[in-house]
């Protein structure tokens, strides 16, 4: 029996060409940021002449791809990746990975988490772990929404076993993630979250909430309201990115940090940190 072929990996000038698609930008705006000719990279896109390392770096910063995806343009062009991809406990991230250790433990009394591009968490603070415990036993509940894999901030917030059932006003906050994340990947040219793939399937998630309005814009601040019996919490959140990455991890990491929208709900995170001895 004759084994089945694979697909050959797309070359470089596909990619280059869906990226300049993603970007919404002409041959003649792109060769322009690159410092090179319009003939030049056309010929680079058709596949008749073959880019340098340096102008496949030139064209991706040019295009602001992720980390991630110009090590694919590198080694579809040829070239060994550059940028490398490391565990935050790694050797050589002690820096990055003290940095988000001091921006949560000062965001204490109030939640703050720090999540990868799938919403994996990766570090959270005392005060998450806190509000997370309003749901039930902490590890409990994650274990009852992520039972076969990492702790996820989409599957905590969409799980009719986590956070779901205590969102107030989920009709607002769950298509907006939605949309946010769908945006996301599209921006940075990776697969949607597994996540979100999965709730196409669930009968209680609209499908129209996947296809958002022409005229769709995000609310600048969205509200999360959470409640259990007669406790009611409002809060927002602001995220936060490295600035100038050199690491795939650092480039892909978010700091969300969530802050009390009203009095009474920075009154009872501060009584929740009493409690605990922050």
């Amino acid at each position: 029996m004759a084994e089945p072929t694979r697909a050959s990996p797309p070359s470089f000038g596909h990619l280059l060409r869906a990226w300049r698609g993603t970007r919404r930008r002409s041959q003649l705006e792109l060769a322009l940021d690159a410092a090179v000719s319009q003939r030049h990279l056309s010929f680079l896109e058709s596949g008749r002449a073959r880019p340098s390392r340096e102008m496949v770096l030139a064209l991706s910063e040019a295009l602001d791809v992720p980390l991630r995806e110009r090590n694919t343009l590198l080694t579809a062009a040829g070239f060994a990746p550059c940028f490398p991809q490391r565990a935050l406990d790694a050797g050589g991230m002690e820096a990055a990975h003290a940095a988000l250790t001091r921006i949560l433990d000062h965001h204490d009394p109030f939640p703050a988490v720090v999540i990868d591009r799938n919403y994996d968490l990766l570090m959270a603070n005392r005060a998450f772990d806190g509000l997370v415990g309003l749901f039930g036993d902490a590890d409990a509940v994650w274990q009852a929404c992520c039972p076969d894999g990492p702790r996820n901030l989409l599957r905590l917030t969409f799980a009719a076993n986590g956070a779901r059932p205590y969102i107030r006003n989920f009709e607002v906050i769950a298509p907006a993630l939605i949309a946010r994340s769908l945006r996301e990947a599209a921006v940075r040219g990776g697969p949607v979250p597994a996540v979100l793939e999965a709730l196409r399937d669930d009968p209680t998630i609209p499908g129209n909430w996947y296809t958002p309005p022409p005229d769709y814009a995000p609310l600048p601040v969205l509200p999360l309201v959470l409640g259990q019996s007669d406790v009611e919490i409002s809060l927002f959140s602001l995220i936060a990115t490295f600035g100038t990455p050199a690491d795939v991890t650092t480039d892909e990491i978010r700091v969300e940090s969530f802050f009390p929208a009203d009095p009474a709900s920075e009154r009872y995170l501060r009584s929740l940190a009493d409690a605990r001895g922050a």
